[in-house]
C-alpha cells in the first residue's frame, strides 16, 4: 500500500471497482468487477481508473460548463423577463458564484467524514434537479433561487473532484490525474459560450439548462454502478462543526458578493462596505471558532505544512494575476480594436486552448521530474505573456495579440497541474477533501479579488471611460487621446498583474519539493 507524503498508508474513500492503489486489474478481473449488462458493461474493457475518470469528468464538465454557458444568454433572458441588463439580471450569475464559493470548504469536510461517493452522487442529483427547475423558471426570482441551488450542486462536484481523482489514480500518476482534471475544466469553460449561443439561438435560453438533465441522469446511473465505497465511509473522524460552517458560509458569501458588485455599485457605497465588513467579520469569527474546537471545518494545521501553505498561496497569486486576462482582454478587442462580440470570442480562444493542451502534459511530466521547477517556470512564462498583453495597442498586429495569449496560456497550463499536485500531495489522505475544498475556494476568491483589483486600476486610469467612448463612436479629434488613455490604463493593469505573477515564481521556488 503506498504512503502519502506524511508517511501514512494511503486509504481511499471510494474506488472504481479497483485495487486500492488504483492500478488496472487484469482484463478478466475488470470484466468481472463491472456489471455484465447495463450501463457498466460498456466500460468493462477500460482500465478501472479510466472508468472512474469518465464518471468524474462528466460531473466536472457539467458544472464548469454551466459557470460560463449562461453569460452569452443573459440578454435573451433579460428580454424574456422584461428587465434591463443591470444588477438584477446579473444575479443569475452572481447567485451561482456566491452559493458555490460559500459551500466548498464545508463540502470538503463532509466528504472526508462521509466518503466521496455519496457526496458526488448528491451533487449530481442536486445539479440535475436544479437545472431542470432553472429551465422551467416562471419568473426571474425563481430562476435566481434555482441558480443558487445549482451553484451548491456544482460545488458538491467541483469541490471534491481532485481528491476523487487522486483516489482513483496511483500516487505515481498524481500530476497526470490533476492535469486531466484541469483539461476537463478548460473544455467546460471554453465550450460554454459556444454551446450556450447555439442552444439559445436554435431552441431557447431554457435549453441551456435542460441540456444538463439527460446528461445528469446518465451520470448518476454511471456513478452508482461504477464507483463503490470502500469498507469505511470516510477516513476523517469527529463531529461536524455547524458554527464554523455557518460563519464560513456567511463570510465567503458576503465577501464574494462585495467583490463581485464593488465596481458596479461603487466601493464606497454602504451596501458594498456592509458586504465586505460582514465577510471579514464572518471569516475572522470562523478562525476564532476553528482554533478552539477539535474537529474544525477548516483544518488550519494543514497550513503548518510548508509545501501545502506555499502552494496554496501561489495558487491564489496565479488567479490574482492571470484571471484578469479573461476579464480585460475582451475590452481591448471590442472597444479599442472595434471587433464584434463574436469576433472577440473567437480571438480569445488561443488562451483556453493553450491551457487545455499544455496542462495534461505538464501534469504527467511533474510525476517524473517533480513539481517545483515546472510550477515556477510556468509562472515565469506567464509573466512574460502578461507583459506582452500590456504592450498591445490600437495599431498592434492582431496576430501578436494571439501570440501573447498563447504565451500566457502555455505558462498557466504549465503551472496549474504541478502546483495542484504539490498542494494536494502535501495533505494527508484523510484530509484531501478539505484540501480540495481549499483549492477550489482559493480559485473562486482569487478570481473575485482579481476582478476587483484589475478593474479598479483600469477604471481609475480612465481606461474604462475611454473605452466606452471609443465603442460609442467618438469624433476624430478625440480618438487619439482616448486611445492613449485606454492603453495607459490597460498597460498599468497588466503591469501590476505581471508583478503579482513574478512573486508567484519566487514562492514556487522557495516552497521546497513536494
Amino acid at each position: 500500500m503506498p504512503d502519502d507524503p506524511a508517511g501514512r498508508p494511503v486509504r481511499t474513500n471510494w474506488t472504481a471497482s479497483t485495487p486500492v492503489n488504483g492500478e488496472a486489474a487484469p482484463a478478466t478481473e475488470r470484466a468481472a468487477a463491472l456489471p455484465a449488462t447495463g450501463i457498466g458493461a460498456g466500460l468493462g474493457s477500460l482500465p478501472n481508473k479510466w472508468a472512474a475518470f469518465v464518471v468524474i469528468a462528466i460531473g466536472i464538465f457539467m458544472s464548469t460548463l454551466d459557470s460560463s454557458i449562461v453569460n452569452i444568454s443573459l440578454p435573451t433572458i433579460a428580454g424574456h423577463f422584461h428587465v434591463g441588463l443591470n444588477g438584477t439580471i446579473e444575479w443569475v450569475i452572481i447567485a451561482y458564484l456566491v452559493a458555490s464559493a460559500s459551500s466548498l470548504l464545508t463540502i470538503g469536510r463532509l466528504a472526508d467524514m462521509l466518503g466521496h461517493k455519496p457526496i458526488w452522487i448528491s451533487g449530481l442529483i442536486v445539479f440535475t434537479t436544479s437545472s431542470a427547475l432553472c429551465g422551467a423558471a416562471p419568473g426571474l426570482p425563481f430562476l435566481v433561487a434555482c441558480r443558487a441551488l445549482q451553484g451548491f450542486g456544482g460545488a458538491l462536484l467541483v469541490g471534491i473532484s481532485p481528491a476523487m481523482l487522486l483516489a482513483a489514480f496511483p500516487p505515481s500518476e498524481r500530476g497526470r490525474a490533476l492535469g486531466l482534471n484541469s483539461l476537463v475544466v478548460q473544455l467546460g469553460i471554453t465550450t460554454g459560450p459556444t454551446i450556450g449561443g447555439i442552444l439559445t439561438h436554435a431552441i431557447s435560453w431554457r435549453a441551456i439548462f435542460y441540456v444538463n438533465v439527460p446528461i445528469g441522469i446518465v451520470a448518476v446511473m454511471l456513478a452508482a454502478r461504477i464507483l463503490r465505497p470502500a469498507e469505511h465511509h470516510g477516513t476523517a473522524r469527529g463531529r461536524f462543526d455547524p458554527a464554523g460552517a455557518l460563519l464560513l458560509a456567511v463570510g465567503l458569501a458576503a465577501l464574494t458578493l462585495g467583490l463581485s458588485f464593488g465596481r458596479e455599485w461603487g466601493w464606497s457605497t454602504p451596501r458594498v462596505i456592509a458586504a465586505l465588513t460582514i465577510g471579514a467579520v464572518g471569516l475572522l469569527g470562523m478562525i476564532v471558532v476553528e482554533l478552539k474546537i477539535t474537529d474544525p471545518i477548516l483544518d488550519l494545521s494543514l497550513f503548518k505544512r510548508r509545501v501545502f501553505a506555499s502552494a496554496s498561496f501561489t495558487q491564489i497569486l496565479s488567479f490574482l494575476s492571470l484571471y484578469p486576462v479573461s476579464f480585460l482582454f475582451p475590452f481591448y478587442l471590442e472597444q479599442q480594436r472595434g471587433y464584434s462580440t463574436i469576433e472577440a470570442g473567437f480571438l480569445m480562444t488561443p488562451l483556453p486552448l493553450s491551457i487545455a493542451l499544455v496542462t495534461p502534459f505538464s501534469g504527467a511530466l511533474s510525476d517524473r521530474i517533480g513539481t517545483r521547477w515546472l510550477a515556477a517556470i510556468g509562472l515565469a512564462i506567464a509573466t512574460g505573456g502578461l507583459l506582452l498583453i500590456g504592450s498591445l495597442g490600437a495599431q498592434t498586429p492582431i496576430w501578436l495579440g494571439a501570440v501573447a495569449l498563447i504565451v500566457t496560456g502555455v505558462g498557466q497550463g504549465m503551472f496549474n497541474s504541478p502546483n495542484n499536485s504539490a498542494m494536494l500531495g502535501a495533505a494527508p489522505t484523510s484530509r484531501r477533501g478539505v484540501a480540495s475544498g481549499i483549492l477550489a475556494t482559493g480559485r473562486t476568491v482569487g478570481q473575485s479579488i482579481s476582478v476587483a483589483i484589475a478593474g479598479a486600476i483600469f477604471a481609475s486610469a480612465g481606461a474604462a471611460a475611454a473605452g466606452a467612448r471609443l465603442a460609442s463612436g467618438a469624433d476624430g479629434t478625440q480618438v487619439a487621446a482616448l486611445h492613449r488613455t485606454f492603453h495607459h490604463g490597460f498597460q498599468a493593469a497588466f503591469l501590476v498583474c505581471a508583478c503579482i505573477c513574478a512573486v508567484g515564481v519566487v514562492t514556487s521556488l522557495t516552497r521546497g519539493d513536494a
